[in-house]
Order: structure tokens, then C-alpha cells, then sequence
């Protein structure tokens, strides 16, 4: 995919910045949702904090790693495909970046 245009690129930035705030913000929520589990043993719920939190960084690897122009496509279509994307600030982009990222168009 091509780079974006300057303006598109801002909007980007200010995306990204938001939906790395959402998405660890819902991995914290998770988290304390296994920690506080009755039904498993302190061991299981470190164990399966562990996993969960193993498998969460890869994907916020996957999603957020890098700051360029050349992922920025593919960095907001998997953002858009998780949800994480803020709609304001998805309407202000170009409508062919919009096109090129909507998650039903992959």
C-alpha cells in the first residue's frame, strides 16, 4: 500500500495515539478481571494472567510497533479492525484511506 498523505498522517498519529490508550486500557480491565476469579487458585490466575498478558503484548506489538508512514495503512486497518479506532477521528481522514482500511474490505 502507498504512504498517506500529510494530513492523513496527522490524523493517523492522533488515532493511533488513542487506540493504544483503548486498547491497554481494556488489556488493565482483563487483567483484574482474571485476578480478582474465585473459581481458580492463586497459581491459576497467575498463570493464566501470564498467558493472557503474553498473548495481549503480541498483538500490541503487531498493532502499534513503529511510527512511519510505510505501516501506517496497515497499522490503521488492524486498528480498525479491532475497534479501537475513534469514528471522529476516522471521519476525518481522506475518504480513500477510509476505503482502503474498513475492516469489512478484508
Amino acid at each position: 500500500m502507498a504512504q498517506i498523505s500529510e494530513a492523513d498522517w496527522k490524523v493517523f498519529k492522533q488515532i493511533k495515539e488513542r487506540a493504544l490508550e483503548k486498547y491497554c486500557l481494556q488489556c488493565l480491565a482483563e487483567f483484574k478481571t482474571i485476578a480478582e476469579r474465585t473459581d481458580l487458585s492463586p497459581h491459576e490466575r497467575y498463570l493464566l494472567n501470564y498467558k493472557t498478558v503474553t498473548e495481549r503484548d503480541n498483538t500490541l506489538a503487531n498493532i502499534f510497533n513503529g511510527l512511519s508512514r510505510s505501516r501506517a495503512v496497515v497499522q490503521l486497518l488492524l486498528i480498525r479492525r479491532e475497534c479501537l479506532a475513534d469514528q471522529e477521528l476516522t471521519e476525518q481522514l481522506s475518504e480513500l484511506l477510509q476505503t482502503q482500511t474498513h475492516p469489512k474490505n478484508f
